[in-house]
């Protein structure tokens, strides 16, 4: 019986690999081609067409919002009383001069604004096109004290506002005592002292003693004392707490006309204890 021939599968060739991998390929690139033809090449134009657009636009705001029509007219000022109008006004001026107003850096002129020693805050906003408005709150002065480095008027927190050359109506009486150690009890013993001066003038202008104070000293609040000028020399009055103006009142007619004498009178206990000079 004749043998049957074996067939044998021989492997692929290298040569067979490559020409298919050839061919595959051409066809993924051929692929990606048409692909990027019928969808990448739209979208490529669409985006330089839209980055075109974003940067003509920018610069079309920013041409806008600089031109003339937005460069400011008008300057408004509200609730300003101790700082003056035009210094403000100079310094809107300058900020909003060359933005416009509608590119102004409103939170900068705020600050700069609120700067001004009277002035507790400010807000300011645009009138489109061409206005500024800046309305103040002012701080209010509380009284007039005596510093290392002069007389000043402070508020009610105890922030210097401005010097002063005692011109100030509303302060005739200039507060001595004050602390200004950076010590923990230093503000609230301030506190304590612009209570009782504020407390002493009330008084005063109720007996219409107020132009014959000079000065009061608060360096001890327990003992307050006015300083009094009479016959032509100054004499120290501690008062009682409990009656600043009757108390006053009693001590300035005890010395009348007698200054040339009198050292002090201390009145604290109601009645009027006088020390004379030694000659």
């Amino acid at each position: 019986m004749a043998k049957k021939k074996k067939t044998v599968v021989k492997p692929r060739t290298s040569a067979a690999k490559s020409r298919r991998r050839a061919t595959s390929s051409r066809v993924s690139r051929n692929a990606v081609s048409e692909s990027f033809g019928r969808y990448g090449l739209p979208l490529l134009i669409c985006c330089v067409l839209m980055g075109g657009l974003a940067v003509l636009g920018v610069f079309g705001y920013r041409t806008a919002t600089e031109s003339g029509f937005f460069k400011v007219r008008s300057i408004d000022i509200r609730g300003n009383d101790k700082t003056l109008a035009e210094d403000i006004r100079r310094i809107v001026a300058s900020e909003v001069e060359r933005p416009g107003v509608w590119n102004a850096d409103l939170a900068d002129i705020k600050l700069k604004v609120e700067k001004f020693p009277f002035v507790k805050s400010a807000s300011v906003s645009r009138i489109l096109p061409a206005g500024i408005r800046v309305d103040i709150v002012e701080r209010a002065p509380a009284a007039l004290v005596h510093l290392r480095s002069g007389d000043f008027l402070i508020d009610g927190d105890g922030a210097i506002l401005s010097s002063s050359v005692r011109v100030d109506k509303d302060f005739p009486v200039v507060l001595y005592g004050w602390d200004e150690a950076k010590t923990e009890r230093a503000p609230a013993d301030n506190a304590n002292r612009l209570k009782l001066y504020k407390k002493m003038l009330d008084e005063w202008k109720q007996f219409d003693l107020i132009s014959r104070v000079k000065q009061v000293d608060l360096s001890d609040m327990k003992e307050p004392t006015a300083v009094v000028e009479d016959s032509g020399r100054q004499i120290s009055i501690m008062l009682a707490k409990d009656s600043l103006g009757k108390s006053l009142k009693t001590a300035i007619d005890a010395v009348a006309g007698k200054g040339t004498r009198i050292k002090s009178v201390n009145i604290g206990s109601g009645y009027p204890v006088i020390q004379y000079l030694d000659f």
